[in-house]
């Protein structure tokens, strides 16, 4: 067992602890993330999430923090409903979205629109609109050009015919969609019918300074709670449509704008045969909307395209197409921005890269990528040599470089914090620890505990990695009971801190909470990922189980009190689990899938499932098909609204612990199983309050059955 915290603290003494102990106290806790640096370097803004007044949501605010580390981060915007999506234009005008009133526009029809903070001061003003709202928006380093992405109906031809046909469905109350192809749902929400096109504008002339005597930089005081804010504002943006014909190929895809603003990487969905869907690398001539395809395999998809500094490279990720007896893999590739002399780099790495950044002389790569529990930054060269730059127990974001060159900025995380802001140096002779922490908005919360890692070997001598959050005072003399917490995905890593599935909450309710990374998790290798591939119930059942034996031999952990709890893919193995082991005391399952027979055809992306497993494949890896060894009291939770694992899974679950499992309801009903559902929810549980809720019901569940505590007091907002 070792322990290797990251290190550079961001913000100063840490807030105390009680926000772990206390649920109200940790829902307040303030949070990071974004980050946008402006073209002079001089520039960085964050967002910060805080409730709202009455806590039922969360509202994002800017905040600007120094680069040079020296002044302390200060807030820039106030409105209700908060702002997102910061990026500078080339002159250093702040652009954001938000949702806000107008004099022109009632708080009650307001739609997320692009507002901008002049760089030489005065309150934020309205840039651009549509009658859908605006997603994002991209701005290029060199020019006045920007892209905004904003969602249109496929039969209007201008605002004003896109106006009209949504006042028709909304006056009529007609919410009813006809496809005409696949998906029609991802993740948590519908789609259709509108689908997301590209707008194009140039914004000098938009841009108006205010008046000398005015704050810059900063917004007028913050609009009482139930109040309408309004502004005096300029004629709004004229967007030109670069995508008119693009249907649903935009869907949940990625862009990036060349430096000058000429040029538009995008990924572009297209359709085949059978319901499936792949994704290929397009560009897209800002000035003409002229697109053109530049990389396109049938055995591969295409995403992450950034364009060099220069104009003259792309760089993007290649992810092989899976079948049910080979894992896909992740390739960093580069070509001329017109297709041409593709190759790929670093072929030898065996890593999945991930989000890209180029240096500013295009030189370089900075590439992340998950490794051993982290996510560190990498250096790669265009002749594929691959250094780490961040040697540090934590995992990096939003990674920007500064326009000299000698600094990125970047958004730090571990299990030991949530994100904050560091500068990361790049400078040749820079050595030891490149890393420091800047004067962030938000301070590090002290934890109720102390991170370790944990290895072991499995059956098939093939190591096994995990994080271990052991409470204050757990000894040899006061051994803690352990929670197994395993993650979704499948293909990802406990790496980075999670707000949702946060185990310091267990810990400070006397938990150790053990986060293994078994088979099929990413930083380990391709070979890791295949161990699992297909044979769900096979290797990262075995890894689990292995990686809980070496938890528990440890003198710190109490083997006799245990517990499982997962969501996503991580419910799947908790039910898995359930019927092939008593080891446990409680099992809580989150959105997990159940019958693989029946979530593969109602999934969201049924297509990709259909590349995962065989039909004899998904019936050898069926949880439900050992529902009756299950002696285990389960704890089910699952949101209607989840598309990704769908509610019947869920329901079908609960049915077949009542009347199958070997803990089955008596005859009066009694049970010691329970379902928790969340009629609004999907397969995140994002609203603060039932966030709460969730919390308080798994702590009360898992104290029933692990801890002898009795019969839970229930939240009273559960009526």
């Amino acid at each position: 067992m070792s322990n290797e915290p990251a290190s550079n603290q961001a913000s100063g003494p840490a807030l105390p602890a009680t926000g772990f102990r206390d649920l109200d106290g940790y829902l307040a806790l303030p949070r990071v993330g974004g980050l946008a640096m402006s073209a002079d370097g001089r520039r960085l803004v964050v967002g910060v999430a805080g409730l709202n007044h009455d806590s039922t949501s969360y509202v994002t605010s800017l905040w600007e923090v120094d680069p040079a580390g020296q002044a302390p981060a200060r807030r820039l915007t106030r409105g209700a409903k908060g702002e997102s999506q910061a990026a500078f234009t080339a002159r250093g005008d702040l652009l954001f979205i938000a949702e806000r009133a107008t004099a022109q526009t009632p708080e009650d029809k307001a739609t997320p629109a692009l507002w901008v903070l002049p760089a030489d001061g005065g309150e934020a003003r309205l840039l651009a609109q549509r009658p859908g709202g605006i997603a994002g928006v991209l701005t290029a380093r060199e020019s006045d050009r920007i892209v905004v992405s904003a969602a249109a109906l496929p039969s209007a031809t201008d605002a004003e015919s896109e106006q009209r046909l949504r006042d028709l469905r909304k006056d009529t109350k007609v919410a009813a969609i006809l496809h005409a192809g696949y998906p029609v749902r991802y993740w948590d929400h519908n789609l259709g019918p509108d689908a997301p096109r590209l707008f194009a504008a140039e914004v000098t002339s938009a841009v108006v300074a205010s008046a000398p005597d005015e704050e810059p930089d900063a917004e007028a005081a913050p609009t009482p709670a139930g109040a309408t804010s309004t502004a005096d504002l300029d004629t709004p943006l004229s967007l030109r449509d670069l995508t008119p014909d693009a249907g649903a190929a935009l869907v949940e895809t990625g862009q990036d704008l060349s430096a000058d603003g000429s040029v538009l990487v995008t990924s572009w969905r297209v359709p085949m045969a059978k319901g499936a869907v792949r994704t290929v690398l397009a560009t897209v001539d800002v000035a003409t909307g002229e697109r053109r395809v530049i990389a396109d395999a049938e055995d591969a998809e295409f995403d992450g395209g950034r364009i060099s500094p220069d104009g003259s490279k792309v760089a993007y990720l290649a992810e092989s197409i899976s079948s049910p007896r080979h894992a896909p893999r992740v390739t960093l590739w580069v070509a001329d921005v017109d297709g041409g002399n593709a190759r790929r780099l670093a072929a030898d790495w065996d890593r999945w890269p991930g989000s890209i950044t180029w240096l500013p002389d295009s030189s370089a790569l900075l590439v992340l990528a998950d490794d051993d529990g982290r996510s560190p930054v990498f250096g790669v060269t265009l002749d594929g040599e691959v250094s780490r730059l961040t040697t540090d127990a934590a995992s990096y974001t939003n990674v920007v470089v500064a326009p000299d060159g000698d600094a990125a900025y970047a958004l730090r995380s571990s299990y030991e914090f949530p994100s904050e802001v560091v500068r990361i140096d790049l400078s040749s002779d820079a050595d030891g620890n490149r890393v420091t922490g800047l004067r962030g908005p938000v301070e590090r919360p002290a934890l109720p505990g102390r991170l370790h890692e944990v290895e072991t070997t499995a059956a098939d001598g093939v190591r096994v990695r995990s994080w271990l959050a052991l409470p204050e005072g757990a000894s040899a003399q006061s051994p803690a009971p352990v929670l197994l917490w395993i993650h979704g995905g499948p293909l990802s890593s406990w790496n980075a801190w999670s707000w949702r599935w946060c185990p310091w909450l267990l810990v400070a309710q006397g938990y150790a909470v053990l986060l293994p990374d078994p088979a099929l998790s990413t930083g380990y290798g391709q070979e890791f990922i295949q161990r699992g591939w297909g044979a769900w119930g096979a290797a990262p059942f075995t890894d689990l189980m292995a990686a809980t034996d070496a938890a528990v031999a440890l003198p710190e952990i109490d083997e006799t009190r245990t517990a499982a709890m997962g969501g996503s893919f991580g419910g799947y193995m908790a039910n898995w689990v359930a019927g092939h082991t008593d080891r446990f005391k409680a099992i809580v399952t989150h959105a997990s899938l159940w019958a693989l027979e029946g979530f593969g055809p109602t999934t969201d992306a049924a297509y990709y499932w259909g590349r995962e497993m065989t039909p004899e494949m998904s019936r050898e890896n069926s949880p439900h098909l050992s529902v009756e060894n299950i002696v285990t009291p389960m704890l089910v939770i699952h949101g209607d609204k989840d598309y990704r694992v769908p509610i019947g899974e869920g329901l079908r679950l609960w049915y077949e612990l009542l009347s199958k499992s070997g803990l089955p309801a008596d005859s009066s009903g009694r049970t010691p199983h329970r379902f928790l559902f969340f009629p609004d929810e999907n397969h995140w549980i994002l609203s603060p309050q039932h966030a709460k809720v969730w919390y308080q019901v798994v702590q009360g569940f898992l104290g029933e059955h692990v801890l002898d505590a009795g019969a839970p007091e229930l939240p009273e907002s559960l009526g």
